[in-house]
């Protein structure tokens, strides 16, 4: 089993590029499907398939062409297969505070809701080898990230507040019926909620198995892009996923003389220069920009032909760590491997959201969380090949 991750800015081109990845999956031999994990979907429409196909699957795999499923999920399908119990109940409790109906039906879809179904969709492709490959088009960076740290934050209210909840609510229940007319779940709320958890146990091993799964940022070569690709790259290290490859899309062509796109190619070249600095050593993989909207199976596959030429699309084209942050005793941990170097070559620089690490003429960007960025005290000590950086004090 293959997965891969296309997660970037809203607008980078994720799904032009994860439907071209598909299309060479698949014609490689190997039985993939591409979901998408964006709440505004639009597989369908960028492989120029009637949106009738849609009427008729509801939320299925569609078939596009050998060895190749497209799926967009239908959140109201998912909510009476996964949250029926649950979603009853919030709707219940919305309607109590004089909304109407249907407005209360409609807030009840909680953010979170459609993510989880995804979850439960890879975990079940996976035990049952469904499929080989699984592309999965991310939504924009933000949204990505809930999706990512939603298993974690599922575990922690599960081990810490919901039997502590569901014990409260049984004592409570037949006395707040008597004092005030606000409904308290039921045991079917909290049934629902234990088998959906049970549903999601093992999908963290398996985003977190880089033999499994890796994730590739898609950006553009723009300033305010790469800041966010950036900060994409740090959080999906930071909940231990595998990182193979940064896509460049867009890329102005060799061969362009017009002398009105000249600033364009030189900002492009500059920025192209720093992916480098703030990747190194992930590859970037560069896409030039096309003459006209990327539209249609024909089109995705020669996109793919362009993007890996030589190359297996599946290999993971990284397969060491960059950076690992940890929190030990209350304090933050940055570790770097910096092999052939020793202490009075490091130079570091903390800035407000970023720690830069000049080694010669070589600079690391490394985007720092809120909490670390806080810090007092930074320390660093080499110890063998690894700069070990400390974070103290807020």
């Amino acid at each position: 089993m293959r997965i891969i991750f296309f997660a970037g800015k809203g607008g980078v081109g994720k799904t032009s590029v994860a439907a071209a990845t598909g299309i060479k999956a698949a014609e490689s031999g190997r039985k993939t499907l591409i979901m998408s994990l964006d709440i505004a979907h639009n597989l369908v429409d960028i492989f120029d398939l009637g949106r009738h196909l849609l009427d008729q699957n509801r939320g299925k795999p569609i078939k596009v062409r050998d060895n190749l499923w497209i799926q967009e999920l239908d959140i109201q399908e998912e909510i009476q297969n996964n949250w029926g119990a649950i979603h009853q109940y919030l709707s219940l409790l919305l309607n109590t505070t004089g909304l109407d109906e249907i407005l209360a039906e409609e807030l009840a879809i909680l953010p979170g809701m459609e993510e989880v179904s995804l979850l439960l969709y890879i975990n079940r492709y996976v035990q049952q080898k469904k499929f080989e490959v699984i592309i999965l088009d991310c939504a924009p960076t933000g949204e990505s990230l809930r999706f990512i740290s939603i298993t974690t934050t599922l575990e922690w209210y599960m081990s810490k507040i919901f039997k502590m909840e569901k014990t409260l609510a049984r004592l409570v229940r037949p006395l707040a019926k008597r004092i005030y007319d606000v409904p308290l779940p039921g045991e079917d709320y909290f049934e629902a909620l234990e088998k959906l958890f049970e549903r999601l146990q093992g999908v963290d091993r398996i985003l977190t198995d880089p033999q499994c799964t890796t994730v590739r940022l898609v950006t553009n070569p723009e300033k305010i892009v790469l800041k966010e690709t950036q900060r994409a790259y740090m959080y999906f290290s930071l909940y231990r996923m595998l990182i193979d490859g940064i896509i460049m899309n867009r890329i102005l062509p060799e061969g362009l003389k017009d002398e009105y796109f000249s600033d364009w190619k030189k900002n492009q070249e500059a920025y192209r220069k720093k992916a480098e600095e703030y990747f190194s050593p992930l590859p970037i993989l560069d896409i030039p920009l096309f003459r006209g909207e990327i539209l249609g199976y024909n089109q995705l596959k020669k996109m793919g032909d362009q993007l890996y030429t030589g190359r297996d699309p599946l290999d993971r084209f990284y397969t060491g760590e960059p950076f690992r942050l940890d929190k030990v005793n209350g304090v933050y941990r940055l570790q770097l491997k910096m092999p052939f170097i020793t202490r009075e070559d490091i130079d570091l620089n903390v800035l407000p959201e970023e720690l830069i690490v000049r080694i010669g003429t070589y600079r690391r960007h490394i985007p720092l969380p809120r909490p670390v960025a806080a810090s007092k005290s930074v320390k660093a000590k080499l110890e063998g090949e690894t700069l070990n950086i400390t974070f103290k004090g807020a």
